[in-house]
């Protein structure tokens, strides 16, 4: 019973956490949406722990707690490949970023000594 109840407590304090960083623009809406479905997803399987047991048995995983944790294992796994490809792609941007600046730099360098050159005439 305790750890059904600590459960349930985690389950919520995760959607209050989740919704306050929504508020604060602290969290984009996309990630919000999986965490959010996490949270909504303990709450239900920590009062009814026994229909966990039962999915497990029809798929053929020796207990519900097995099946937790090979899905917490597979969603994080999931998670870091996406922030993986978020990463990557961020990197490329930044250094297109980059590139663009210092060739606008360059420009406005010749166009800056142009200047000066013309006004010393």
């Amino acid at each position: 019973m305790k750890l059904t109840v600590l459960t349930v407590i985690v389950g919520l304090l995760l959607l209050v956490v989740i919704f306050e960083l929504l508020r604060r623009r602290q969290l984009r809406e996309k990630y919000a949406v999986l965490w959010i479905a996490v949270g909504l997803s303990v709450v239900p399987l920590a009062v009814f722990p026994r229909g966990l047991d039962a999915v497990a048995g029809l798929i053929g995983v020796a207990s519900g707690a097995s099946l937790v944790l090979f899905l917490a294992v597979l969603l994080l796994l999931l998670i870091c490949t996406h922030l993986s490809w978020e990463v990557s792609r961020l990197e490329e941007e930044t250094r297109t970023l980059a590139e663009e600046i210092a060739l606008v730099r360059t420009r406005l360098a010749e166009l800056d000594s142009r200047e000066i050159s013309n006004d010393q005439r």
